[in-house]
């Protein structure tokens, strides 16, 4: 996939220029910049942070936005999530340009895969990632997947991704009662919380397959929300780091390009 974008940037004679907005003092979101910074860096894709600071209001970051949208040297901008407490991301999309939305995570982006459009949409990496790796385990059509954590950037639309796909999709969140029972006949469970050891042995089978797509740092390293006994007991689950992650960099960049064709006013498949 890296190969494949990097030769396309090359065949064109293209120079992306991709903004990182930051906005808050999250960890986590240190750590994924840090690894677009080296991906963009072996592609040839020119990666500027913007550090807005944690003090930044509402209007101000809509304003930031909107400014990056109008700019016809800037071809994308990645809102990194969380925000600061007190800030709306919901809101905040709405002032970026569904055509630079590199991630995905724009409600004109959103209501595209929620309709079955996906071919014109860009899809979000995250969950375009992960249900790459499922279909390299399992067949889709007619699989059961649970998915624990409703959020934007994964749960959401990764639901109405793996059912455009004809998955059969279960997706808990924090009021699921029974978690153990709810998950014991399924065929893979995806996590995506943020929430160390969030899912354990007691709630996993033999037979299972589980995506691990929660980043925690801790004072030890780096965490996933599969606890570490999870591993023993299915039968296959994606490291953390190093699973989920390099893919879905690899998918972003793809967007990246697919985003400047789409500015261009290209057909794009």
């Amino acid at each position: 996939m890296t190969r494949e974008v990097k030769a396309g940037i090359a065949e064109r004679g293209l120079s992306p220029h991709l903004v990182a907005v930051v906005v808050s003092d999250d960890p986590a979101t240190t750590l994924y910049v840090q690894s677009k910074a080296r991906q963009a860096a072996r592609l040839g894709v020119r990666l500027e942070v913007r550090e807005l600071g944690t003090a930044i209001t509402q209007a101000e970051l809509h304003a930031a936005l909107e400014r990056l949208s109008r700019d016809p040297e800037v071809h994308g901008v990645v809102l990194e999530l969380p925000l600061s407490p007190g800030l709306d991301a919901d809101l905040a999309t709405l002032h970026m340009a569904p055509e630079k939305d590199v991630e995905g995570l724009t409600p004109a982006n959103l209501a595209l895969v929620a309709a079955g459009r996906e071919a014109e949409a860009l899809l979000p990496p995250t969950p375009r990632s992960i249900r790459f790796l499922l279909r390299e385990v399992l067949a889709l059509p007619g699989s059961r997947v649970a998915i624990i954590g409703p959020g934007r950037t994964v749960g959401r639309p990764l639901t109405w991704m793996l059912n455009n796909r004809g998955a059969t999709v279960t997706l808990l969140n924090e009021a699921t009662r029974d978690v153990a029972a709810v998950l014991r006949d399924q065929d893979a469970v995806v996590v995506a919380v943020g929430r160390a050891g969030l899912l354990r042995a007691e709630h996993v089978q033999p037979h299972q397959v589980v995506i691990d797509a929660g980043i925690n740092v801790t004072a030890t390293g780096i965490s996933g929300d599969a606890a570490p006994e999870v591993a023993q007991i299915v039968r296959a689950i994606t490291p953390v780091p190093g699973g989920v992650g390099p893919l879905t960099s690899a998918l972003m960049f793809q967007n990246l390009l697919r985003a400047m064709r789409l500015q261009r006013g290209e057909a794009v498949e």
